[in-house]
């Protein structure tokens, strides 16, 4: 090597000499001792080893920088110029295994800053290094036959070269090049050696950095799909109202309760606050809290110690501070519990919390959105809200408009719809019929946006006609049907809670006791439902 190398050995036998990566090490000539020993013996030895010492500094300072690359680029450009410092070669190149098999170069340099042209490796010596995954040495490229008898290797114009594997486990990833044209430089078995030695570091951080590309690209890939996702469709006067609305207090930190019916698109709109804030490249972390007990809910939001109560077998990071820089959405907030209320007044003051068991405090610098499809100033009235928490969470207030008062919008939605199912299905449906249509703007839409979503879908799943038409389309009867207390032109009283349950009953009765397509028509969630059969006492026999 370059200060310190000793003379080229020449293989008597063969001027090619082939190594595996297994057998990758540094070692120093052992000189006889006693009273033979010369003067230039020790002379020898001792420069032997300053070049080896030499030698593994250099290699451990490149295989930290190696670990320490964030890219593909990054790391390849690192591996040549640590190669060149190494190693006498002029010319150096990696080249990468492509999907189909074939090689392609994917980083190379010459020492001489001025000079861009590369010639690459024979397709001989290639298929010699893959084939054996031993690397190759030729010392003298003018006295071996076999590589001076090939086209490809005479155009390199190179008096020596390398070409060593680059592996994963037992497969070949890629190659390492590298040759002189000077005949007065010759690469040695020692630049084998570290040749081989970097490129066996090379295929495990290739492979890291890859998988480190290919998350990225799922990242990058999932949270375009979460903003498509959080576009809002519709361009009725409510809806441009909304998107005003949005606009002005995104980009603030502003706390909002987003007031709305079920499935009119509550948690849409949060995720368009979060995905326009300036917290968008944050978490958006969502919680319905009508769907978890006290205890679990506590648990969810701040997270518990382990063994703090029976079956917490590990230590669990909440939903607050998994959203720390980010948002977190609470939709049904009208659910929570006081006892928790109260924790996460404390929180939304900007007081510190403890996880369940816990005693340390932990801060979390997190935007609040919440949703209600209740009002929960009958909750305050009734005692089941705080007061101080409702006045908290409405700083601002944003309502979601139902579908029926935004009827413009059903086509736009319908085709959105339309398209995300057809190339989830791959079914080949160019649209709906004007029957189909028309089908669609005389539904009151009792279920909102959640309903025309479960209705397009269904008429993609069973349609089999080149458009949607009217038949594919299914519609809740219960638009239909409302009570008579309601429709007719005589009046008789009846409580709230009576007409609720006459209503639900219906639902019920109508889908079979088909609990989720019920929910689906209510327009509520699975578990609201199964809370109001228990509270009104619902059986089936009814």
């Amino acid at each position: 090597m370059e200060g310190g190398r000793r003379e080229p050995r020449i293989n008597t036998e063969s001027e090619v000499i082939k190594k595996r990566l297994s057998q990758t090490r540094f070692s120093i000539p052992v000189t006889a001792k006693g009273s033979e020993a010369k003067d230039s013996d020790q002379t020898d030895v001792s420069s032997d080893r300053h070049s080896l010492s030499r030698a593994l500094g250099q290699l451990y300072r490149l295989g930290l920088d190696m670990a320490a690359a964030m890219s593909h680029d990054e790391l390849v450009k690192i591996v040549l110029d640590g190669l060149l410092e190494g190693i006498p070669a002029e010319v150096g190149a990696i080249l990468t295994m492509k999907a189909n098999g074939e090689l392609e170069v994917t980083a190379h340099r010459h020492r001489d800053p001025s000079i861009h042209d590369y010639v690459r490796v024979s397709q001989y010596v290639s298929r010699e290094v893959l084939k054996s995954r031993e690397a190759i040495l030729a010392e003298n490229m003018a006295r071996e036959l076999a590589l001076k008898k090939q086209k490809s290797v005479a155009e390199i114009g190179a008096t020596s070269l390398i070409c060593a594997p680059v592996m994963s486990g037992d497969k070949a990833i890629g190659l390492i090049h590298l040759y002189c044209r000077d005949p007065h430089k010759t690469l040695d078995a020692d630049d084998l050696e570290f040749a081989m030695a970097v490129a066996k570091q090379l295929g495990t951080c290739l492979q890291r950095v890859r998988r480190q590309d290919q998350l990225s690209r799922q990242n990058d890939a999932l949270r375009q799909q979460l903003r498509l996702e959080s576009e809002l469709v519709g361009d009725s006067p409510p809806m441009r109202f909304l998107a005003e609305q949005l606009k002005r207090v995104a980009p603030t930190n502003a706390t909002v309760l987003i007031r709305g019916e079920s499935g009119s698109g509550k948690e849409l709109i949060a995720r368009a606050i979060h995905y326009s804030s300036l917290r968008k490249e944050g978490s958006f972390i969502t919680l319905n809290c009508a769907a978890l007990t006290e205890t679990l809910l506590e648990s969810e939001l701040f997270g518990h110690e382990k063994g703090s109560f029976t079956g917490a077998t590990d230590k669990k990071i909440g939903k607050f501070e998994a959203a720390d820089k980010g948002t977190i959405f609470l939709d049904e907030i009208g659910e929570m519990s006081l006892s928790t209320q109260a924790k996460f007044l404390r929180v939304l003051e900007g007081h510190p919390f403890e996880r369940v068991g816990g005693h340390t405090p932990i801060r979390a610098d997190v935007r609040v959105l919440s949703a209600t499809n209740t009002p929960l100033e009958q909750a305050v009235h009734d005692g089941k809200f705080r007061r101080d928490l409702f006045f908290r969470l409405q700083v601002v207030e944003i309502h979601a408009p139902p579908l029926r008062d935004r009827l413009d919008d059903v086509p736009l939605l319908a085709e959105h719809f339309l398209s995300r199912f057809v190339h989830e299905t791959g079914r080949k449906v160019r649209g709906f019929t004007p029957l189909a249509l028309q089908k669609l703007l005389d539904y009151h839409w009792p279920g909102n946006v959640r309903e025309l979503r479960n209705v397009v879908e269904r008429a993609v799943a069973l349609g089999t006609g080149s458009q949607v038409d009217a038949h594919d389309i299914w519609l809740s009867a219960l638009d239909e049907k409302q009570p008579a207390s309601v429709t007719s032109g005589s009046y008789r009283a009846i409580t709230l809670e009576e007409l609720e349950r006459r209503y639900i009953i219906e639902t019920l009765v109508f889908t079979d006791w088909n609990k989720t397509q019920a929910a689906t028509i209510l327009g509520i969630e699975r578990s609201t439902l199964d809370r109001k059969i228990r509270s009104l006492e619902l059986k089936k026999a009814q």
